[in-house]
């Protein structure tokens, strides 16, 4: 269907928390069930797309994580996402794509998939062209097991290998967010592996509080599966945890995802920018951003 068309295109890729992540069994082609409830930053990174003659795919990467994007240039997932699009309009579109890469690289932030999900919607405005749902599922799907939540962008419940998303029927509570990580990378097979088959039960958290106490509350009572054994290979994790929770109002620390980058919940923004800045003084090696939690898209700040 068409849309407005559009010369130019940015799109925010704001990083994925899991709040709480279950892990709860594997399928017999090895991908793990989960269970988990997902909500976003205003932390992340940002995805531009201009106009080029048709069959042009090109990607330029900027940004103080630019450097660490691994592998061949033409297997990033945003090139992927991008030829997905190619096909799921029918050919002859092209386009020159700038990934400015804000977020740590294997970090348990979603970033390549929240990568992949801005590049779609970004071509959709560019190209303008809206993609039905279901051929956007496909895509999402094919492209990994976060892109759909991520191509949601809004706070949901997450199921599956991930590619079940249902959004909240009320929003998450607005609260003050510090990320941490000590600049490290965990392999997500690793940290699985390293689970060794200890699943646990599904706690869905359904409905949402809508206070701001009662919703930590809840989540402390659940859990993410992951982060023992992504201690168990990261001593730093367990380091990163430790020194969020001394920081004054802290309501919250966890690992995200598959780690190793932990979360800190606080009461307002003011308070999550005050721990930011005591964690950054008191370790200026490590990546520290604060900002707000939410449930939807919002811009990245610097």
């Amino acid at each position: 269907m068409l849309i407005e068309a559009a010369a130019a295109s940015r799109e925010a890729a704001p990083a994925k928390l899991n709040l709480y992540l279950h892990v709860t069994g594997r399928r017999p082609d090895g991908y793990h069930l989960l269970e988990s409830l997902v909500a976003f930053a205003d932390i992340g990174d940002v995805i531009t797309a201009v106009a080029a003659p048709p069959g042009v795919l090109d990607l330029t990467t900027t940004g103080p994580f630019a450097t660490a994007i691994d592998g061949p240039a033409q297997d990033n997932l945003v090139l992927r996402a991008a030829r997905g699009m190619v096909a799921a309009v029918g050919g002859g579109q092209g386009a020159r794509l700038t990934l400015d890469k804000r977020l740590p690289v294997a970090s348990g932030l979603g970033g390549g998939s929240a990568d992949a999900a801005a590049a779609i919607r970004a071509l959709e405005a560019l190209w303008h062209r809206r993609v039905p749902a279901a051929d956007r599922q496909v895509l999402a799907v094919a492209l990994g097991a976060d892109v759909p939540v991520c191509l949601s962008g809004q706070a949901a419940h997450m199921a599956g290998i991930g590619e079940v998303v249902t959004p909240l029927a009320t929003a998450v509570p607005t609260l003050g967010l510090v990320l941490v990580n000590a600049g490290v990378a965990l392999s997500t097979p690793a940290v699985f592996a390293a689970l060794a088959g200890r699943f646990g039960p599904a706690d869905r958290l359904d409905p949402v509080p809508a206070d701001a106490d009662s919703f930590v509350a809840a989540l402390r009572r659940r859990r993410n599966d992951l982060q023992a054994p992504a201690m168990a290979l990261c001593p730093a994790v367990a380091q990163v945890l430790d020194l969020l929770a001394t920081t004054p109002e802290i309501r919250l620390a966890r690992m995200s995802g598959s780690g190793a980058t932990c979360y800190g919940l606080y009461p307002d923004r003011a308070a999550a920018a005050a721990a930011a800045g005591a964690i950054s003084a008191a370790r200026p090696d490590w990546w520290v951003r604060d900002g707000a939690l939410s449930g939807g898209q919002g811009a990245p700040r610097a």
